[in-house]
């Protein structure tokens, strides 16, 4: 039963890093990815497609990534999605919003992707267990 692919929505302005997630995530199976560039369609899509876990970028135009995590926590249907905050912003001040707004880890750019795979992993055994 644990064969069951993991759904990850990513959430980056970058489409860059938002299609190197997806290509070096979905490479062995274990994860659909999902991405969204623009911070506006990250709400609606998490709640359409219900993922496992959420990648946010927090420097986004418009509606940044502490926005969205807001409204992800806000709203009982995406409450319990665990997020992983990827972000170039390495501020105190930023970390600790995203950490009283309950991200599940804060991982800072440029990351390795084995780095990523790692983190992923560790959160969302936390969350099956």
């Amino acid at each position: 039963m644990g064969n069951k692919t993991k759904k990850i929505l990513v959430v980056d302005d970058e489409e860059d890093m938002a299609y190197f997630l997806k290509a070096n995530l979905e490479l062995e199976g274990e994860y659909e990815v999902i991405t969204v560039t623009k911070g506006k369609d990250a709400f609606r899509t998490a709640a359409k497609h219900m993922p496992d876990l959420i990648m946010l970028d927090i420097k986004m135009p418009q509606v940044d990534g502490i926005q969205v995590l807001k409204k992800l926590k806000e709203s009982p249907k995406t409450l319990r999605i665990p997020v992983i905050i990827l972000s170039a912003k390495t501020d105190d001040a930023t970390k600790i919003e995203a950490a009283r707004l309950y991200d599940d880890h804060y991982i800072t750019k440029p990351v390795q992707i084995e780095e990523i795979k790692s983190k992923i992993k560790e959160v969302l055994e936390r969350y099956q267990a």
